[in-house]
């Protein structure tokens, strides 16, 4: 039998210093994990060793519409550095979060001005990053 679910965008909250964002262009939010949870090593002879990987650490993008309320917000952050919480959370199907209690904001958002508004990304750092 076929099993039919749907994607809504509507679905997906990010929260960065007990803020809400707003005003997601397209891409929205996209999370990465920096290293992969193991590695393995082939010796010689073909003997496998796998190692568990225990860095925490991953990135989380976030792309705005210039418009967006937030973004001024995460500008101030990027300037300051303070470590702050951030939560990414897609209430599904199916039910996803990801979230970081110590994170930080890279830089800025690149700003160019033309005939049409540019979105405003944003990376993150997390220092801490769970997936559930």
């Amino acid at each position: 039998m076929v099993t039919t679910t749907t994607y809504d965008a509507k679905g997906i909250t990010v929260v960065v210093d007990g803020i809400y964002l707003t005003g997601f262009s397209e891409s929205m939010v996209a999370v990465e994990k920096t290293e992969n949870n193991y590695e393995v090593k082939v010796g010689a002879q073909g003997d496998t060793l796998r190692t568990k990987v225990n860095n925490p650490l991953g990135t989380i993008t976030v792309t705005l519409l210039a418009t967006s309320p937030q973004a001024a917000h995460l500008d101030k952050l990027a300037a300051t550095g303070r470590l702050v919480s951030v939560t990414v959370i897609n209430a599904g199907p199916p039910k996803e979060t990801v979230t970081a209690a110590e994170a930080f904001v890279v830089k800025p958002a690149n700003r160019s001005y033309g005939n049409e508004a540019e979105d405003r990304e944003y990376e993150i750092q997390c220092m801490d990053m769970t997936f559930n």
